[in-house]
């Protein structure tokens, strides 16, 4: 199981616009339900920074790759944030019911 944690910082004219896309995301993953995906987004206290969990079961499987409002995401995310997306592999110590 690969986790990997993505942080971004989104302009603050723009957060409206990421918080709408976040929720249809999760409305696609609720109507999607994909298999071995564990996917969490998560706003700091400044308002402005993201986090972002993902866990995949299978690294060699992705199923969001499929979830158009994912794909749709992306392509926006770079007009909505204030400098490159910072990705990092985590390796899990331990975990309750997230990973």
């Amino acid at each position: 199981m690969s986790v990997r944690m993505v942080r971004v910082k989104i302009r603050p004219d723009k957060v409206a616009e990421v918080e709408q896309a976040v929720k249809e995301i999760f409305t696609a993953l609720d109507a999607a339900q994909p298999e071995g995906v564990h996917y969490a987004s998560c706003k700091l206290a400044d308002g402005e920074t993201y986090v972002i969990l993902l866990a995949l079961d299978n690294d060699n499987v992705n199923p969001l790759t499929t979830i158009t409002a994912l794909k749709e995401f992306q392509d926006n995310l770079h007009s909505w944030i204030t400098g490159p997306p910072i990705i990092e592999q985590l390796t899990t110590v331990g975990s309750y019911q997230l990973f």
